[in-house]
């Protein structure tokens, strides 16, 4: 490695080309950072005391070690940002420069148009691609030579985004009135940067690609994996990796898409799948190097990798991207993607595959789609909170068989036996929380759940894009008087109550026209509800009133529809039998009466008090009476209670290491033989020690909850 200081110009006139290798990311920067570059180059031009201002580094690999002075093409491991963004403002000054009076065309010495593209942007002697300075990219390339060289260079049909952007805004700061182009000029020609020329055969360009990547606009972790899995080939190898599976994946995600945080996305759930771990987003580089360098990885080779990451992609962009030509699936994805649950990616991923596979029929994969669906938006209205989700989806797959006849069923299993905050919600607990719930706030534009219920079983769905909501009992806070009159002396605290809620909300294509209006007048005004072809106001048109009474029941009826719309799984209890390890819902084999010290007047009154507390921790709490001891679980037990006949002895499962246990009252009982699961034990003989006890066993809980939910 050799590394000078050097002048930004004095390089770019020296080099003969910089070329920017394929596995380097697509230009990247946007207005805010060539927005700190115009301002630093003004700041800099403006005075004599500052004579140089330092934009960071370009590394380049030689076949030798050498430095720039050396007439032959550079390959560039860092810098291409700051050498295309300068490109983009010296081209869009050559262009201004050359609209002006001939007189005012060279601001100061060696800034005229024609020098600044034939010492600074071109190769004038040369032909095709050596004619440029700075070639980029395939995504890139065709567009800056355009704007360079319009002359010998045509746009592409798909232009850069980013680069007609920044270049663009060059232009716009040019030629405003105000700047002092002499200024302008001086600044550029005062940019230093750090010339690091490498040797291919001493030097390890990964590593140090990795070790600079701290200045710029930083890489996303799907540029770090493209560069890890390119950099370090040979180039024939390294040119057919690109062209035949990354440039693919390029291509299908898109410009936006793919230089956003979407292709970063798409590799966390790739490695999920893979896995079974969720790594973090700004993790997902360094899970993806530990992946390739697993034994039976690295033996399959790196184009395998790549292969199976292409193959993966492609169903992401279906799934997704809403690229999936089957119009039923593509619907089936939409769907979930209206739920905004990306943790459910790896899952749709694993199942789309074995659907490619053969393992999974279209009708079958549907199936599971709605299922999946179902899970969703019913936990969503229950309010179960959703953090669990993650790990839910993450693992899902283990619990599947996929032989013939048994893929669909065992995935029904699953879900019917998540316990806890894993929960599918029963049709008792959706019907109920559906009908309570605000739904307006819920989902401000209701478009999904109107959709879903309007249209299910339809085989002419209704564009519900083209109505809005409609409150049937109105919003506005100052109610109309008939409105107050039908309501009754409680109408604003009954309006607050039941306004958002399912049995009150409907679409309508004249929602100004209905208005805050009368019942009456909204069911038989032309457009109302009596004359309406959506099955939602169906029945409407034969009410005479709208108050608490006709929500209520119109409600519940829409709540019904629901249980058919969002399905829960079902399965007979002989297949059940066959995928679970326990029944669902067994019968104890053991009740407190089996627990003879609780007949005791002062235990039971102790353990009552503790129970009570224990059951307010979380509403998802349970009870589980065994031979020994009483366990409280959500995913699994927490606290294990032995009745003593002096006290209750109990077992908390977490290890005592991690207790906050100010008073010291807990034992360490590990690698002691006791009842219960755990390593701390602690005692409670009197009601005034239940609030502290109810501290320490609140610790177990949300240690639990903690894992089963992934958080960190």
């Amino acid at each position: 490695m050799k590394a000078t200081e050097a002048k930004l110009l004095q390089i770019l006139g020296a080099v003969s080309q910089f070329i920017i290798p394929i596995y380097q990311r697509t230009y990247s920067w946007t207005e805010k950072e060539c927005a700190q570059l115009w301002s630093d180059i003004l700041r800099t031009g403006s005075t004599e005391e500052i004579g140089v201002h330092f934009i960071g580094s370009v590394v380049h690999i030689d076949e030798g070690l050498g430095n720039l002075a050396v007439q032959a093409p550079k390959l560039v491991i860092d810098g291409q940002q700051r050498l295309t963004t300068v490109t983009l403002l010296l081209t869009a000054l050559a262009e201004v420069l050359g609209g002006l009076p001939e007189e005012q065309q060279e601001p100061i010495q060696g800034f005229a148009p024609a020098k600044i593209r034939q010492y600074y942007l071109t190769n004038p002697l040369e032909k095709g691609d050596k004619r440029f300075k700075l070639l980029l990219s395939d995504t890139d390339r065709a567009t800056l030579m355009a704007l360079v060289d319009p002359s010998v260079a045509a746009p592409p049909p798909e232009p850069s985004i980013r680069i007609q952007a920044n270049h663009q805004f060059f232009l716009d700061q040019l030629r405003q009135s105000g700047t002092d182009l002499a200024l302008l000029c001086r600044g550029i020609s005062k940019l230093l940067v750090v010339d690091v020329a490498l040797a291919r055969d001493q030097d390890n360009p990964q590593l140090i690609f990795e070790s600079m990547n701290s200045t710029g606009r930083e890489l996303s972790q799907a540029d770090l994996i493209r560069n890890f899995v390119l950099m370090g080939q040979p180039p024939e190898l390294q040119e057919r990796l690109y062209t035949l599976h990354w440039r693919p994946m390029e291509l299908a995600f898109g410009q936006e898409a793919y230089s956003g945080n979407e292709f970063s996305a798409f590799m966390r759930d790739f490695l999920t799948l893979q896995t079974g771990e969720v790594p973090l987003l700004d993790q997902v580089y360094d899970t993806f190097k530990a992946y390739a360098r697993r034994p039976e990885v690295e033996q399959a080779g790196i184009e395998s990798l790549l292969k199976e990451v292409a193959a993966v992609a492609g169903r992401y962009t279906r799934i997704v991207l809403g690229k999936e030509p089957d119009p039923a699936l593509h619907q089936a994805f939409l769907n979930l993607r209206e739920l905004k649950v990306n943790v459910v990616n790896p899952l749709l991923l694993e199942l789309y595959g074995d659907h490619e596979a053969g393992l999974l029929s279209k009708g079958e994969l549907l199936e599971a789609l709605e299922l999946l669906e179902s899970y969703v938006f019913r936990r969503a209205v229950c309010a179960i909170p959703s953090n669990s989700q993650q790990k839910t989806f993450a693992t899902f797959s283990r619990s599947l068989r996929k032989e013939s006849g048994h893929y669909l069923p065992s995935f029904k299993a699953h879900l019917q036996s998540l316990p806890s905050y894993r929960r599918f919600p029963t049709d008792a607990e959706f019907r109920r929380d559906l009908q309570e719930r605000n739904l307006y706030k819920f989902n401000k534009s209701c478009s999904y759940w109107l959709r879903k219920l309007e249209n299910h079983q339809r085989k002419e769905p209704i564009a519900v894009a083209e109505y809005t909501i409609e409150h049937i009992l109105p919003q506005n806070p100052e109610l109309p008087a008939p409105w107050r009159q039908a309501l009754g002396e409680n109408w604003k605290a009954l309006q607050e109550e039941w306004l958002h809620r399912l049995g009150n909300l409907t679409l309508s294509g004249y929602n100004p026209e209905l208005s805050d209006r009368p019942f009456l007048e909204k069911r038989n005004h032309e457009g109302g509800f009596a004359g309406s072809p959506l099955r939602l106001n169906q029945g409407l048109g034969q009410l005479e009133a709208w108050g608490v009474e006709q929500i209520q029941v119109r409600g519940a009826n829409l709540a019904d529809r629901a249980l058919h719309v969002w399905a829960a799984p079902s399965l007979p209890a002989e297949q059940l039998a066959e995928y679970w390890s326990k029944p669902l819902n067994p019968a104890a084999a053991y009740s407190l009466a089996d627990h003879p010290q609780l007949a005791i007047p002062h235990i039971r009154t102790l353990f009552d008090a503790l129970d009570l507390s224990i059951r307010a921790l979380d509403p998802n709490v349970y009870q589980d009476v065994l031979k020994v001891y009483i366990a409280y679980k959500c995913e699994t037990n927490f606290v294990d209670i032995v009745p003593q006949a002096k006290r209750l002895h109990l077992t908390l499962n977490m290890p005592y290491a991690e207790l906050d246990d100010p008073k010291g009252l807990a034992r360490n009982v590990a690698g002691m033989r006791r009842w219960g699961n755990g390593e701390v034990e602690l005692g409670v003989a009197t009601l005034e020690e239940v609030p502290y006890a109810i501290g320490l066993i609140r610790q177990s809980l949300e240690r639990q909850l903690d894992d089963a939910t992934g958080s960190p």
